[in-house]
């Protein structure tokens, strides 16, 4: 990553496209669709400066039935996004015959459900809370495991958002390493959702630009190599801004026909979807 945007094309959002995305019905869909995101992956990194493999492509199986996400584990897929931790965990004891199958939780935890992700989670990318580490690394004690995490920032400034304020990042961080089983492995972020690009872009910018800052302080046990940004409507300008995880769902499995609202506390400019 060059570090900088300037030269980069005015790469526009898809948000036209949310909830339009033909949905993945076989094998051979979710090889086509994932060819089409890697592809616009790497195009976006040769924008950027980048290598492709510096980029990992995650795809989020909300709402998506278990015969579905057992076609798209045929099509190569091995580590899957949830924002529900309770549907997460159905998911996952249904398909316990894929031992080789991950799951990450994306959205956000409860302390009392610390124990489930604590159970089966091999990541968990929504930690903004002092409370919701400690029963963390409390459950992932008893089971012995350590659990990748990363850390949510609230980049856009929206209330409806969970995650961090910016400027409580840091002091944040410096708190993590009481808590040995988790690995803090980086920053996550929800960009505004906006078909304005530049509007977007302002929040992996910020978040790219924290990251670097935290960088120069931040607890040796702490490691920020990634930043999870960009979802189906906007993961290559993330690309473009130095995302190494982008979550994407509906451009891999289609459009959903559960609504949003049943995965967001609020449905709105600031709640965009995977």
């Amino acid at each position: 990553m060059n570090g900088s945007t300037a030269g980069l094309p005015d790469t526009p959002t898809q948000h036209e496209q949310h909830g339009r995305w033909p949905r993945a019905q076989s094998v051979e869909d979710f090889r086509h669709n994932l060819s089409t995101v890697n592809g616009r992956i790497a195009d976006a990194c040769r924008r950027a400066g980048r290598d492709p493999a510096t980029v990992r492509l995650l795809p989020v199986s909300k709402t998506v039935d278990e015969a579905h996400i057992r076609l798209a584990y045929a099509a190569g897929c091995r580590l899957l996004g949830e924002n529900k931790l309770q549907e997460a965990s159905r998911k996952w004891e249904a398909m316990a015959d894929l031992p080789d199958l991950q799951w990450s939780v994306i959205g956000h935890l409860q302390t009392n459900k610390a124990k489930l992700v604590a159970r089966f989670a091999a990541e968990f990318q929504a930690l903004d809370s002092l409370r919701v580490a400690e029963a963390l690394d409390r459950r992932l004690q008893v089971e012995g495991r350590g659990l990748d995490v990363f850390v949510q920032v609230n980049t856009s400034g929206e209330e409806s958002k969970y995650g961090l304020p910016p400027d409580e990042v840091a002091a944040f961080v410096r708190q993590l390493p009481a808590f040995s089983a988790l690995r803090v492995r980086g920053l996550m972020t929800l960009a505004l959702f906006s078909a304005e690009a530049a509007r977007v872009r302002e929040c992996f910018v910020l978040l790219r630009s924290l990251r670097e800052r935290l960088l120069q302080h931040a607890p040796a046990s702490i490691r920020l190599d990634d930043l999870s940004m960009g979802m189906s409507g906007d993961y290559e300008i993330a690309i473009e801004e130095g995302a190494t995880v982008v979550r994407v769902g509906q451009a891999v499995f289609g459009a959903r026909s559960t609504p949003d609202s049943e995965y967001w506390p609020v449905w709105g400019e600031g709640r965009p979807s995977p």
